[in-house]
């Protein structure tokens, strides 16, 4: 391999031809986590990057033992150059770096004609390039340090360090890479991308001010209630909370910074900066203001206040009543209307004496279970535009309009929170990195708040990618200290000759196994830092080093099929995400505030926004539909309805998830049932039969976003899910009636549990709305002939399709739409005008994609009834580019039987009216309309709604 040799560093000769032998390592093992791979030599050894240290159960660890190696050389660079060096890995919060690690290097030289002129630096391969860059870049930022007078310009201990790749650094001014416990030391211990000293008046006079207080006093607090931690020396710098991207460090007087992002970090410099002179001149006026007091003779009496005295003063949230009233009126609805057609069949029988008409009071129930929803979305529509509106500005039992008092870090160790996020095959820049630095963001406020927390991420794609793509993950994840547990891949029909053993990725949808996984493999190395005695001066390093030892016994046990790295140990809660989220920079306060304060609660969801990846018609349908029923969500609950889960975006205990939902399967415990698709439903349902309650918070306002469908494929298919998910935590597979009969254990624990009454019946009308979806079809057909060849024959307890498709319209698409822009208009959300418009013009798409989902629906529901096979993948989170060809065989692939029942239904309808019999014609528009709406909307569904098809790109 060439490296570029700069004629200012002829020094560096050297250390490029080590790095050229560095590179010519086979890289077989490079798939394989560190711990797994194979070592060029002995943990420990010369010349190897130095692993943390392990415990072994007879000694106590001590911090010695992960002391990390001396940097490499001890070389000067000449002055005037950056250094470039390669970072020995270390034992610090995820210490899991121990092995080979493959340096990157420029690539050799292309022989092919090039367009820019011989000696051009573009000529060179894309690693000279960035080398060229990342020496322009880092003496760009010291230039910049210079002219803000963040540096003297003359102290080596000073000046900027920047990560080209895994393992390379640079830094400015050179001389800093020779200086032991430097900042170039430091930070390539702590494995970030960027960091910077400042040495100012202002930090000095922070610092100062602090050591003439005296008293342990270890971080300084910011105006905002923030506060930036204070480090005794630089070399306690990869111990400090890395998420606080800045340290005070007390002995040298100087603030380190680091970012994520060099273009950021001097951007972040200066909002500190503002910060502490706001701090200072905040001091100055409090100091204005006790003298005034002194010269005023004015006393004030402070009393401590107990924190358990703090803990029983906390508010009291009142049960709304609204819902109820809510569901009342759509059961004296139902009621009503059943009646009416049961006194139609006492009049008939009272007439011509037939009594078997009454057989049809055996379908009420079904009636009764299919209408709820309907009659449920008339009353609360009712309500929406003349209820009382001011419950969402308010707190209640199960809902939060306003964010909770603040735990005070002073009383209270602020608990730990652990971001859980399974990944499968999304790509790493599009999509898992955005949602990792929104993640981060939010742990640094936290962290400046005095709070803990960590990420750990469920990789089910980890060991399906290519070898490249793995390896990108994992220096990602390495470089912004993610946990990760990567699972090994389905093999029900494992090759024994080759050693391969059988594992199963069970479930239909395979979220609920991944979690499940991740979950257990981190539940182990709890169980074995257990059994750890920890002596009287146990230290965060010593606890490190066990851990690390705990984690390498777990994975030595599964003799290479599980994959983790980093900080897998999960917190006193667990925000569930996706790897397509967006999350507020501050709501872990009070989200574990509202958690401390209402131990009863288990999940605490929050409202959600729409992150749009596109600009597709379809996708504005599906976010404006995804805005709709957050809004009917919060209204609902703060009426004192039934809060849901939604599988994300949501704070879980984790207590309470041990305790009450969890499953024992194939030998150890499960908290996410695998044998349902609705994981999340099931959840919901088993704590609440548990005893614990569910909370919906909306004072988050859209801070948290989420990824919606971008194909009408993923939208069908999600449709699909919850109605198979549905159906099958209601019932068995039908050829287990006659021995378990048809209900769950869990349907009939639901019916029988403590859950109040209103909230069963609102769950069991959202659940039958799929049903009453998935017969759409058949009745339509039914219909057909019912009311084309027996008009006036039929009983008139039956009620006609058409009449069911007026009111249809009149309820959801009339008063729904008008009902949510005056809630909107009511909650000073939206322009009632502009709401009106913005829900008119999603009607042709919605009536298309609702009615032409029917028979979709159907097939989910059938699938699990007679146990058909049914598998979903992941959302995709990125748009896929597919031209119009490409395109229609994928719709005739997919959608061939839909098509054929809308050619055979366009048939019909046609030899009806024209063809049959003069007697046997049907020809009557109640009779046609149903059926043809039904064939022009399964039709047109996979057609219209297709943004790659209505583009007709080539």
């Amino acid at each position: 391999m060439k490296a570029f040799r700069s004629y200012f560093t002829p020094t560096r000769a050297a250390v490029e031809r080590d790095d050229g032998r560095a590179t010519r390592k086979s890289n077989e093992n490079d798939k394989l986590p560190e711990q797994q791979r194979e070592k060029p030599s002995g943990l420990g050894s010369p010349g190897s990057p130095s692993s943390p240290a392990t415990y072994d159960g007879s000694a106590a660890v001590t911090p010695r033992s992960i002391t990390p190696s001396p940097m490499p050389g001890g070389m000067l660079a000449v002055p005037g150059t950056a250094h470039h060096g390669s970072r020995k890995q270390n034992g610090r919060l995820t210490p899991f770096t121990a092995g080979s690690t493959k340096r990157s290097t420029a690539g050799s030289y292309s022989f092919r004609h090039s367009i820019f002129p011989a000696g051009d630096v573009r000529n060179s391969d894309s690693g000279v390039v960035a080398k060229v860059r990342n020496d322009m870049m880092v003496n760009s930022l010291f230039e910049q340090m210079c002219r803000k007078q963040y540096s003297t310009g003359v102290d080596p201990y000073e000046g900027v360090v920047l990560k080209e790749s895994r393992g390379n650094f640079i830094c400015y001014p050179p001389q800093m890479a020779a200086i032991p416990e430097s900042l170039y030391a430091m930070i390539t211990q702590m494995n970030v991308r960027c960091a910077m000293t400042i040495n100012t008046h202002v930090v000095r006079t922070i610092l100062n001010g602090i050591s003439r207080r005296g008293g342990d006093i270890n971080f300084v607090p910011l105006p905002d209630g923030l506060r930036v931690q204070i480090l005794r020396t630089m070399s306690d710098l990869p111990k400090s909370q890395l998420h606080q991207f800045a340290a005070f460090i007390d002995d040298a007087k100087i603030l380190v910074v680091w970012a994520d992002e060099p273009e950021k970090i001097l951007s972040w410099a200066e909002d500190l900066e503002k910060k502490l002179i706001e701090l200072i001149w905040s001091t100055n006026n409090d100091a204005d203001d006790e003298e005034a007091d002194e010269k005023g003779n004015v006393t004030t009496n402070v009393q401590e206040v107990d924190g358990n005295v703090l803990e029983q003063a906390n508010e009291q949230r009142p049960v709304r009543l609204e819902s109820a009233f809510i569901v009342a009126l759509t059961m004296a609805l139902c009621v009503a209307c059943l009646g009416l057609g049961w006194r139609a069949l006492a009049y008939e029988a009272s007439v011509d004496g037939t009594y078997i008409r009454f057989a049809l009071l055996a379908v009420s129930p079904i009636q009764l279970f299919v209408s709820l929803f309907f009659f449920q979305t008339l009353a609360g529509n009712l309500f929406q535009v003349f209820g009382p509106i001011s419950s969402i500005d308010n707190n209640s039992k199960y809902y939060s309009g306003k964010p909770p008092q603040r735990l005070d870090r002073h009383l209270h160790t602020l608990p730990h929170v652990t971001f859980q996020m399974p990944v499968y095959k999304e790509g790493l820049a599009a999509v898992i990195k955005p949602t990792v630095v929104s993640v981060k963001q939010a742990i640094s406020t936290y962290e400046m708040q005095g709070g803990t927390a960590n990420i750990f991420v469920n990789d089910d794609g980890m060991q399906l990618i290519s070898d490249e793509e793995a390896q990108a993950r994992r220096d990602f994840y390495d470089e912004h200290n993610i946990g990760w547990v990567a699972r090994p891949p389905h093999n029900p029909k494992p090759n024994l000759e080759d050693g391969e053993t059988v594992f199963l990725r069970r479930g239909k949808f395979k979220k609920a196994s991944n979690m499940n996984y991740a979950l257990h493999t981190s539940n182990r190395v709890e169980e074995k830092l257990s059994t750890i005695n920890r002596i009287s001066n146990w230290t965060n390093d010593h606890e490190t080093a066990a851990y690390q030892q705990c984690l390498n016994e777990v994975l030595r046990e599964d003799e290479g099929r599980t994959w983790a790295e980093g900080n897998i140990r999960v917190g006193d809660y667990i925000l569930l995400i996706d790897s397509d989220t967006r999350v507020p920079s501050d709501c872990l306060l009070d989200a574990v505030s509202e958690m401390e304060q209402s131990p009863e609660v288990a999940i605490l969801q929050f409202a959600s926004g729409v992150m749009n990846v596109s600009d597709s018609f379809f996708e504005g349908g599906v976010t404006w539909f995804t805005n709709l029923i957050y809004t009917a969500i919060t209204f609902a609950v703060a009426c004192g309805d039934s809060c849901p889960f939604v599988g994300h975006n949501a704070m879980l205990r984790w207590q309470s998830l041990q305790d009450a939902a969890s499953y024992e399967e194939d030998g150890y415990e499960k908290y996410w049932s695998e044998s349902h698709v609705s994981e999340d439903f099931d959840m919901s349902l088993r704590l609440q039969c548990a005893g614990y309650s569910l909370r919906y918070a909306s004072y988050t306002g859209e801070g948290f976003k989420e990824g919606v469908s971008l194909t009408v494929y993923d939208e069908l298919a999600r449709w699909e899910k919850y109605a198979y998910g549905c159906n099958e935590l209601l019932f068995h597979p039908i050829r287990f009636w006659v021995i378990r009969g048809p209900f769950t254990p869990l349907f009939r624990k639901f019916l029988g549990s403590s859950i109040a009454l209103p909230k069963k019946l609102t769950i069991c009308a959202y659940i039958g709305t799929y049903y009453a979806i998935a017969a759409a079809w058949s009745l339509s057909l039914m219909n057909y002939f019912l009311t084309g060849w027996f008009e006036g024959f039929y009983d008139k307890y039956y009620l006609d399709s058409f009449a069911i498709y007026c009111s249809i319209i009149v309820v959801f698409t009339a008063l729904g739409n008008f009902s949510l822009a005056v809630l909107r208009y009511r909650t000073n959300k939206q322009n009632l005008l502009t709401g009106l418009i913005d829900n008119l013009k999603w009607i042709p798409m919605f009536t298309i994609f609702l009615g032409g989902i029917s028979i979709h629906i159907t097939q989910a529901i059938l699938c699990h009834f007679f146990e058909i096979d049914m598998v979903w993948g992941a959302t995709a989170k990125e748009v896929e580019e597919v031209h119009f060809g490409q395109e229609i065989v994928r719709i005739l692939k997919r959608f061939k039987f839909t098509f054929l029942y809308c050619f055979l239904m366009t048939g019909l309808i046609v030899a009806g009216w024209f063809f049959f019999p003069h007697p046997w014609k049907i020809q009557k528009l109640y009779s046609v309309y149903p059926l043809a709406s039904m064939a022009v909307t399964h039709f047109t569904l996979p057609v219209l709604l297709n943004p790659a098809l209505m583009m007709f790109t080539w």
